[in-house]
């Protein structure tokens, strides 16, 4: 029995959502979810990762353990929502329900401290900065999983594009691998009405832009999956003068790192053509900063068996081409990422827009998962 639980949760996770703080910056954040951990009387741990937090709960006299995962950081994006709990801090933004998350896991550790209906180590990871700085790497690279071992991880993230009540996962790919790619095309620069006179970054980037949007097409196999998309384009501040720098920027997401190889490779290879046959100069900087995340078999199994005892559970059809930085505690440890789904009746606000606010109406199916992976993996005998 949870519901008594709900209220102050719910309270927490407004409050957590007025005051939104970017990754690696999550101070008031973490000190509010370590005081509530303390008050339970868990094992408290701070600064891991930066400002990760990892409470300890144990019972019994079992070796086997298990981790759950939420994340805490915040968006910088303005919200829109007109909310009375709307963010107090101006251009940041819990776009992504990481709020929730955090009520959710805290939800989990007050109900099984109190319960107990296991045996064996629970590890709370509360994970800093998510959103594109890859906390969960600084966390593994401090010695997460060495500190506090488990046999299985799991990370919960609300899903909108799922109804309320379903939770979802799937063996393999879940989330796809991210890589940002920046090439630099540098001419002389000159005046406008003497193009003859001066390489033409402008010409070479509209060039480079067609060229790269053919790389999926016509170099992945179609039984292959990826996505290239061009995001940004800078160079040039007035009518009459031929820039010197154009930069180009976007993004690629794959689940095969062979496929990941051959679309940097064609990327690199292009450019070069682009910048010799425009008579400029090119420069890549292509930064594959989080892997795919790939959930193991037997833990999605795992998943999905907890999820059928407390909600409406889907096996996943097919990965999402967004990704999570829970890829690197997965490639430490055997686990599983897992979708709640969150949508309402009349539909629901996708994830990162100025709109969106976390469902707190699936905050209890969000504890009641936790606590169905403890007690199945650290079933008493």
């Amino acid at each position: 029995m949870i519901d008594d639980l709900l209220e102050p949760l719910i309270a927490f996770r407004r409050d957590i959502h007025a005051h939104p703080e970017l990754g690696f910056c999550e101070h008031r954040t973490a000190g509010r979810i370590a005081e509530q951990l303390r008050a339970l009387g868990l094992e408290v741990h701070e600064g891991i990762g930066g400002t990760g937090v990892v409470a300890v709960l144990k019972n019994g006299s079992s070796g086997r353990s298990i981790g759950l995962r939420a994340d805490m950081d915040a968006l910088p994006i303005h919200e829109q929502t007109n909310l009375p709990y709307a963010s107090k801090t101006e251009g940041s933004f819990h776009g992504c329900g990481h709020d929730g998350h955090v009520a959710m896991l805290l939800g989990a550790a007050q109900h099984l401290t109190r319960s107990r209906h296991f045996d064996g180590t629970v590890n709370f990871f509360f994970q800093p900065a998510e959103e594109g700085l890859g906390g969960a790497r600084e966390m593994v690279k401090e010695g997460l999983f060495d500190r506090f071992p488990c046999d299985r991880v799991f990370g919960l993230h609300n899903w909108p594009d799922l109804p309320a009540g379903t939770i979802a996962t799937r063996p393999g790919p879940i989330m796809g691998a991210a890589d940002k790619f920046e090439i630099t095309l540098e001419g002389r620069g000159g005046h406008a009405a003497i193009p003859q006179d001066t390489p033409d970054a402008i010409l070479a980037s509209a060039a480079l832009v067609s060229q790269l949007n053919t790389i999926v097409a016509r170099r992945i196999p179609a039984t292959s999956s990826a996505v290239l998309s061009i995001t940004q384009i800078h160079g040039g501040h007035t009518h009459n003068v031929i820039p010197a720098v154009v930069k180009v920027v976007g993004t690629v997401r794959t689940f095969d790192p062979v496929v990941q190889d051959v679309i940097e490779d064609a990327i690199r290879k292009i450019t070069a053509g682009v910048a010799m046959a425009n008579d400029v100069t090119a420069t890549v900087d292509y930064d594959r900063y989080y892997p795919a995340t790939i959930n193991d078999a037997d833990a999605a199994q795992e998943a999905l068996a907890a999820a059928a005892t407390v909600g409406n559970a889907q096996l996943a059809p097919e990965p999402a081409f967004t990704s999570e930085d829970f890829a690197f505690m997965l490639q430490a440890c055997k686990g599983a990422y897992i979708w709640l789904g969150q949508a309402r009746r009349e539909g629901s606000v996708p994830l990162h827009n100025p709109h969106y606010d976390f469902n707190d109406d699936v905050l209890g199916l969000g504890i009641r998962l936790h606590v169905a992976l403890v007690e199945q993996h650290l079933s008493k005998a």
